[in-house]
């Protein structure tokens, strides 16, 4: 593995057409939008979840690939069984101290590719400690405002034998499913090489993470998600780890314009420039 010496800031364009990118449960699972602007929001936590299912999907055979927040998973069970690994008693109920902690943690940031890259709360269970990670995101939020499309539907079917009863042999169900005819979002991203000396987060990692940005949605396909799509991948290398300029001035370098009809129904309605130069490319990697 070789040692992530640069800083790298980037900016990820994708869409979605007649889907739900990102419901909120405290709101009927209704698209998340900005209610003073109207603008679509997708959370960091659901674009993490998809890096995570890309990278068990492609890397479910390789070590120190393995996802930590996967579904359905125990996570102390994780944490207890690293220490069981590493030969240590350390449990729920006589937790890790000292230098064991610090054992326990470089064990878990070793074995889960999440760890590495997103960090984690370790301090549960037998007690691994707390990661920071190198790489963070920002929520994305949608170039222009969205509209959100609320659509009846029908279950040609009941799930007990009292409902059908009720409805005379009618078995139907009602329900209801929310859409966003279109939306072009875009998510900030941040990698710390200093943060990653901590953990072990590499230059192999750092590719699998673009491979992941830029594939994730092609793993993760749902009739309720629509179609969504990564369309641009603009990434500043510096060339230190401190970095050569803030990220906001570079950030401010990616543009997109509503240069089709509005409002927008298709990604061939923007135009995604850099420096003023359209973007045709899916990644585009700029070297400070």
């Amino acid at each position: 593995m070789s040692k992530l010496e640069k800083r790298y800031d980037f900016v990820l364009y994708f869409d979605v057409k007649d889907g739900n990118p990102n419901g909120d449960p405290d709101a009927g699972n209704l698209p998340r939008i900005d209610a003073e602007t109207g603008h679509g929001i997708v959370t960091d936590v659901c674009i993490k979840r998809k890096i995570r299912n890309y990278v068990q999907i492609t890397k479910e055979t390789e070590t120190g690939y393995d996802i930590f927040v996967k579904e359905k998973a125990i996570l102390n069970n994780e944490i207890d069984q690293i220490y069981v690994d590493l030969g240590i008693k350390a449990d729920s109920k006589n937790k890790a101290k000292g230098e064991d902690v610090e054992k326990g943690r470089a064990g878990m940031c070793k074995k889960f590719y999440d760890i590495r890259t997103f960090g984690a709360v370790l301090s549960t269970g037998a007690n691994a400690g707390q990661v920071r990670g190198p790489v963070q995101l920002t929520f994305a939020r949608s170039v222009e405002p969205v509209v959100t499309f609320e659509h009846s539907i029908t279950r040609m079917a009941v799930a007990t034998v009292e409902e059908a009863e009720k409805q005379g042999g009618d078995n139907r169900t009602m329900g209801r499913k929310y859409t966003i005819p279109y939306g072009l979002y875009r998510i900030h991203g941040f990698i710390s090489p200093h943060f990653a000396v901590h953990t072990g987060f590499s230059t192999e990692d750092l590719d699998v993470l673009w491979d992941a940005l830029v594939q994730m949605f092609e793993f993760d396909r749902s009739a309720t998600r629509g179609l969504m799509t990564t369309r641009r991948l603009v990434i500043f290398e510096h060339n230190s780890a401190l970095g050569s300029k803030p990220a906001d001035e570079l950030f401010s370098r990616v543009k997109a314009e509503l240069t089709g009809k509005s409002p927008a129904r298709d990604f061939s309605d923007y135009t995604i420039s850099l420096d003023g130069n359209p973007l045709t490319e899916t990644k585009t990697v700029v070297t400070l």
